[in-house]
């Protein structure tokens, strides 16, 4: 994933973050990322909403997750 033309980027927040299972120590992890909202925000930036889902290797579901906020100004 790229973004261009972004002066500054700040992370907004989270929400509706659950924690599912618990992650022992040495565990692979992999996170996956899904646009669910991109709206604008003045002056000449855009909100994006993320969908993060935090999966541990040998486990059948998830360990979190939560909606990441991001804000982003040209």
């Amino acid at each position: 994933m790229r973004i261009d033309n972004v002066r500054m980027s700040i992370n907004y927040g989270l929400n509706k973050v659950r924690f599912m299972a618990p992650v022992p120590v040495n565990s692979r992890l992999r996170a996956r990322i899904s646009l669910v909202a991109c709206d604008p925000v003045e002056p000449q930036g855009f909100q994006q909403t993320w969908q993060v889902q935090v999966e541990r290797e040998g486990s059948d579901k998830p360990v979190c997750v939560a909606e990441s906020i991001a804000r982003r100004f040209a």
